[in-house]
Order: structure tokens, then sequence, then C-alpha cells
């Protein structure tokens, strides 16, 4: 596998253990050249699936676009890579058990905000921002209004 950090192409196993409860084993290797350890991870290769997108092109579904979108919704925040990394196969997970070739991007936004929701509110809130494509303050006023509503209700 090729160093990110030197682009050798040839790296050593140094630890290796399933992940993403057993869809995934993550495999730490060590760089044989410049000695740069990184993670990888080997999923089975899954049938292909399509996203909808809001204007109505389909593309392949990119587990990355989802992981890229929570860190930047949760910047600055207190979770971490792990919590990013679970939300993400968590997100997927419940894509893949649909049991579906195509799903719309607004039922995976959806997805990813049940599981922000329960993460940090902040990220939430960044999030929905984005993906609920407020039209004015009175509707991201609501969002917020109803996150604080539903924090406590489960805190009673």
């Amino acid at each position: 596998m090729e160093c990110p950090n030197c682009h050798h192409n040839s790296s050593r196993v140094i630890d290796s253990r399933p992940s993403d409860e057993n869809r995934a084993i993550r495999r730490r290797r060590e760089c044989e050249n410049c000695g740069f350890r990184f993670t990888t991870f080997e999923r089975v290769e899954t049938a292909p699936l399509l996203v909808i997108k809001n204007d109505g092109t389909r593309e392949p579904f990119n587990r990355e676009k989802i992981l890229h979108g929570v860190m930047a919704a949760g910047q600055k925040r207190p979770i971490s890579s792990e919590q990013f990394e679970h939300l993400t196969d968590d997100v997927e997970n419940k894509i893949r058990k649909q049991g579906v070739s195509e799903i719309s991007s607004k039922k995976i936004g959806q997805f990813v905000m049940d599981d922000l929701a329960n993460i940090d509110d902040v990220a939430y809130i960044r999030f929905a921002s984005i993906y609920r494509e407020f039209k004015d303050m009175s509707s991201f006023m609501k969002t917020m209004e109803d996150m604080m509503a539903k924090r406590e209700k489960d805190n009673n």
C-alpha cells in the first residue's frame, strides 16, 4: 500500500483488528521506507448504491462525503475522530439496511442529523443549517426550539 507521507509502495501491517461491528478490518501500517504510520480499512465490496440529489441527478454513494460533512459540522467541537467514523459507519449501515439501489440525499441527511443530535447540539445545528437550507431566521429558530424541547424531554 502506498505511504501517504513519502508515496513509497511498500508498507507492513503492525496491527489488525475488526471494526464497524465486524464489517471492516482496521489495519495499522508502517511505511518500510520512512517509518510513517497510518491506518487503512478493508471492507467487503457491496452492490453499487446511487444517491438521488435534490436536482434529480444521480451519483455513486460516497461515504467520505458524509465523513467530510460531519467533520465540518463538528469542527472545533469536542468530538473525536472515532465518533465521526462511528457516525459515518452507522449512517452507511442504515442506508445499506434499506435494501435499495437508490436513496435520496434528503434521507441520508436525515440519518446524519438523527445521529448528530445524539452527539453534539452545536454540530447538529451547523449541519442542519446547510442540510435544511433555511429560508429565513424563523425556520432556523424553529429547528433550534425543537432541538431544545427534545433535550428537555430526554432529560425528564
